[in-house]
């Protein structure tokens, strides 16, 4: 291949930041400033969080809810299933996927909860369901802006739920009950149905997924492919960072109290999240090189792998526990620390997407 041919394979990370929106190109700065507000709000206005909080789809507050809704739909939107077809033939990334979602990152976290906080028995516990409840959506989002495979991404997330109704019970009893019993650690009990998680899934990633495919499929349709793609897409874009930037909003005004009186509890909760994201994050990247597959899939991949479905760790954790419980807080940490540091893997990842060769199929000649 070229030099040209090169440069134009592994574009500069400059180039593809340019090529972004206004507000995916300061994403961090907006979900800064989210944050920032919503924990102002949540301290300022009396009352705000009951507010919030006086409606509800399950244990989850409406206006979060909503925000899901609206921040995973036009990614959902985005997806070609026609294509899935074809990304479910790699059976060594599903399997790759598989492992380090529901064997590696759940024994990771219990590990690390267990070395950071083994003597705060809450924020632990509340730390060890954060790590047990896969990505189902902000993963589209990191996915989408560090130009991974959107198919791929999808099919992860689609395993991830269904595993999630089916597991997340048995693997919050083992690692909160059989697992420290048999390295003679404190034992806590989880009482939670997978109906309950069953609900939260089917809610928010049902809902969207439904949508976004009757959106494709019918615009498709009636005005082609191209018109979809670059006439209907580009507007709808905008509306999922719309809806993650409200989402922060509203979760930190929630727990905004809690969060800024209890600064140092903050911080010994987020270490042992920032090593797992690191860990799950380069260790997904390098797996994946290994198994030579391209960077969309790379990508996926790493970013699949790192994210925690916190929406459900929170839904957990104020069910059985109680919303002012160290459990509640330990996930309400996990998107302060999650967010920045998903923000800046994508940064990342696009600068390694020109630093290194890649393959322009999976097991083909790096280029």
């Amino acid at each position: 291949m070229t030099a040209q041919g090169e440069k134009d394979q592994h574009p500069s990370t400059a180039s593809v930041v340019a090529r972004l929106s206004a507000t995916d190109r300061f994403l961090p700065a907006w979900i800064g400033a989210a944050m920032v507000g919503g924990l102002l709000l949540g301290r300022l206005v009396p009352g705000l969080d009951d507010a919030l909080d006086a409606v509800k789809i399950g244990q989850t507050s409406l206006p979060i809810a909503l925000g899901l809704l609206l921040m995973m739909y036009p990614v959902l939107a985005k997806v070609r299933y026609r294509e899935i077809g074809l990304v479910t033939s790699d059976k060594r990334m599903i399997t790759a996927s598989l492992l380090l979602n529901w064997i590696i990152g759940p024994a990771v976290m219990f590990a690390l909860a267990w070395l950071f906080l083994a003597d705060q028995p809450e924020y632990r516990t509340g730390v060890i369901l954060v790590g047990l409840a896969r990505c189902i959506a902000m993963v589209l989002i990191w996915n989408d802006l560090a130009r991974g495979d959107r198919e791929m991404a999808a099919v992860l997330v689609a395993l991830n739920a269904v595993f999630q109704v089916l597991t997340y019970a048995a693997l919050g009893y083992f690692y909160l009950q059989v697992l420290p019993g048999w390295l003679g650690l404190a034992q806590t009990s989880l009482d939670v149905s997978m109906w309950d998680i069953a609900k939260t899934v089917l809610v928010f990633l049902g809902i969207p997924l439904v949508a976004g495919y009757l959106t494709r499929t019918i615009g498709e349709r009636v005005r082609g492919q191209e018109w979809y793609e670059t006439e209907l897409l580009p507007k709808l874009g905008p509306v999922a960072l719309y809806g993650l930037l409200f989402t922060v909003v509203v979760l930190f005004a929630l727990q905004g109290e809690t969060i800024t009186g209890e600064p140092l509890t903050v911080a010994r909760i987020a270490l042992p999240l920032l090593a797992y994201f690191a860990i799950m994050w380069f260790g997904g990247f390098a797996i994946a090189r290994w198994l030579d597959l391209t960077y969309p899939r790379t990508t996926a991949l790493a970013f699949a792998a790192a994210s925690n479905d916190f929406e459900l760790a929170i839904a957990v954790a104020i069910g059985v526990f109680g919303v002012t419980s160290g459990q509640a807080l330990a996930g309400v940490v996990g998107p302060l620390i999650e967010v920045p540091v998903l923000v800046a893997l994508v940064y990342l990842a696009l600068w390694l997407r020109r630093r290194l060769s890649w393959p322009v199929q999976a097991g083909s000649r790096r280029m």
